[in-house]
């Protein structure tokens, strides 16, 4: 790749799609400091805010990024949530006075330098005020607007992050997808293409037996064959997901005939690949993951595919590893020294080995030169990824998919990065080009069929940070609660009155909240152990004392005023998905395009 030439009008030879997950457990009115809404509002100032700030730049100057961005169902729920928006101003103002505090200490105390770090937060916390009164505290219309233009593409995500591959039954696995797109359609406007499977969690058809026993001492239900992944998704319109390296690198080729499949899955016109890639290209391109129908019925004669695209290894741990990667740099800032009461930080990373007491100054005009060598490096390294695959008849794609609150939150300087990548790309002939990766199926085929195992890009690259001594006992709770919301749903009484429909409601409301895989994850690592505990405790007590209310209204058609007043509080406290819909859980009960040639979702 040659430098600083000017970028000359010509097809590009491969692609970079950048992979954004945007999520946080549900926190709203679950608390505040230091677990809680404190992370939403400081996502939201860190990330989500400076995001719009970049694309709006790149807006201005017309140069694509055209990125691939999850806002989680249950993010969107939180970012429009009136507390938050009506909370979200007072953190600011809480931040930006902080920062005032802190620049009269150090002006006082004769340092000059920390006192202009103190002015540097005023003027960010400051901005972020100002744009969010901009959006008219509505920062999913912000993102709507650059989804509408096609400088994003905004796919979903399971409704509450629930982890694939340890959902418990068929009809959960469905809903957390179905009332995810109907979340999306809701905040987006459109349904999603693209879903961002939790920890790049992927689970095959196959049989499946339960690994715990129930916690309510209930016998534990014998094994059976489970739909896959891709089937879920196709009944439900979802085109395409995302793995780790390893479950494609992994997997078995398929050499089931596109003719069969057509006969029961229609696909766009640019279908498949007919030619074999060489095995450089096995990460740079996408395939369809092939598996067996399973019909409510025991049917296996159909097939479901869905797309898949694979993580790239090389690039991702320059990005987000912060021992190996950019973010480690000792010129950016330091995400744990922080200065309180205010929480603010004045130090940058200095050097991974150093202690706290020997972080140094943070300049942010340092940290503005690396922005733009790792900017340049990072072109440079897909170029040379993607460099044996540019003669090919097919373009190569490299995905880059990351947690968004990486960008700004933990590496401070990201978005920044992520403007400066764009820039190199728009500026300079690397024959590179951003794209989604909507945008890419539309003009390439896929590689071919590959069949996948069951896996994640979580440690060991299986379930075990979800699943392990430590947190096995909450999936004793969760599993018997999804049966139960099975049978209730799939019963019907609840669809006679307003009242049935209510009670029933919420009690999916808290399934769906109790099936967050963030508990899990949080309990393992440590990171808010304690916390996770008790939100986990508190959505499981509020699932029993709704099943218990729904059983007295099961028997009497009625509610004592204490169970009123008690289940208007849960429903305030846990206020998402408000149209959520019970039927998503009926045994057997699906939306399929399987044999609807228009692409029209049908229920089933």
């Amino acid at each position: 790749m040659k430098q600083a030439m000017p970028k000359a009008a010509q097809a590009p030879r491969g692609f970079l799609t950048f992979t954004l997950h945007a999520h946080l457990p549900y926190v709203v009115n679950h608390g505040t400091w230091p677990h809680g809404m404190e992370w939403l509002h400081e996502a939201t100032a860190e990330t989500y805010l400076p995001l719009l700030r970049m694309l709006s730049n790149l807006e201005r100057d017309h140069i694509r990024f055209n990125c691939n961005l999850n806002l989680s169902p249950i993010l969107l729920e939180q970012l429009s949530h009136p507390v938050f928006i009506a909370e979200f101003p007072n953190y600011l103002q809480r931040k930006i006075v902080a920062a005032r505090e802190d620049e009269a200490f150090f002006i006082q105390s004769g340092d000059a330098h920390f006192a202009e770090t103190a002015r540097f937060w005023q003027r960010f916390f400051t901005q972020a005020l100002q744009d969010f009164k901009r959006f008219n505290g509505n920062i999913i219309a912000g993102f709507r607007h650059f989804n509408e233009i096609g400088l994003i593409d905004i796919i979903t995500c399971t409704a509450t992050h629930g982890y694939v591959p340890l959902l418990g039954t068929d009809e959960s696995l469905r809903a957390q997808i179905r009332t995810a797109v109907d979340t999306h359609i809701r905040h987006i406007g459109e349904p999603p293409k693209g879903i961002w499977a939790p920890e790049c969690g992927y689970r095959p058809a196959g049989f499946w037996n339960y690994p715990v026993d129930f916690a309510d001492g209930s016998p534990k239900p014998a094994g059976f064959d489970r739909i896959g992944f891709e089937q879920a998704l196709a009944e439900s319109s979802i085109d395409f997901f995302f793995v780790d390296t390893h479950l494609v690198e992994d997997a078995r080729r398929i050499s089931t005939s596109y003719e069969v499949l057509l006969g029961t899955v229609p696909f766009d016109s640019h279908s498949i690949e007919q030619t074999a890639q060489s095995e450089t290209r096995r990460l740079y391109q996408p395939y369809f993951v092939d598996g067996p129908y399973h019909g409510p019925h025991g049917e296996t004669d159909k097939r479901y595919s869905a797309t898949v695209f694979p993580r790239d290894p090389r690039t991702g741990i320059q990005v987000w590893s912060s021992d190996l990667g950019y973010p480690g740099d000792g010129a950016y800032l330091d995400f744990h020294k922080k200065r309180w009461p205010g929480g603010h930080r004045y130090w940058r990373v200095t050097d991974s080995k150093v202690g706290m007491n020997d972080k140094q100054p943070y300049y942010p005009q340092n940290a503005a030169e690396r922005i733009k060598s790792h900017a340049a490096h990072y072109t440079q390294l897909v170029y040379e990824t993607l460099k044996p695959g540019f003669d090919e008849t097919t373009p190569p794609i490299l995905c880059s998919p990351f947690d968004a609150e990486l960008f700004g939150h933990w590496w401070f300087e990201g978005c920044q990065w992520l403007e400066a990548v764009a820039r190199n790309l728009h500026d300079y002939d690397t024959g590179l080009e951003l794209i989604s990766c909507r945008e890419y199926l539309e003009k390439y085929p896929r590689a071919g069929f590959i069949a996948m195992n069951e896996g994640s890009w979580g440690a060991e690259g299986n379930n075990q940070v979800w699943m392990n001594p430590e947190t096995s006992w909450t999936y004793a709770h969760i599993y018997p609660a999804e049966l139960y919301v099975r049978d209730v749903c799939t019963a019907g009484k609840w669809r006679q009155t307003s009242q049935g429909i209510r009670i029933v409601q919420q009690l999916c409301r808290e399934l769906l909240l109790l099936e967050s895989s963030d508990w899990q994850f949080l309990i393992t690592t440590g990171a808010a152990r304690d916390y996770a505990e008790v939100r986990f405790l508190t959505h499981n007590d509020q699932f029993n004392e709704i099943k218990a209310i729904w059983q007295t209204y099961e028997s009497t058609n009625g509610l004592s005023p204490e169970q009123e007043s008690r289940l208007a509080e849960i429903e305030l406290r846990d206020s998402v998905f408000p149209d959520i819909d019970p039927t998503h859980w009926v045994a057997g009960a699906h939306q399929t395009r399987l044999e609807t040639p228009t692409n029209v979702a049908t229920t089933v």
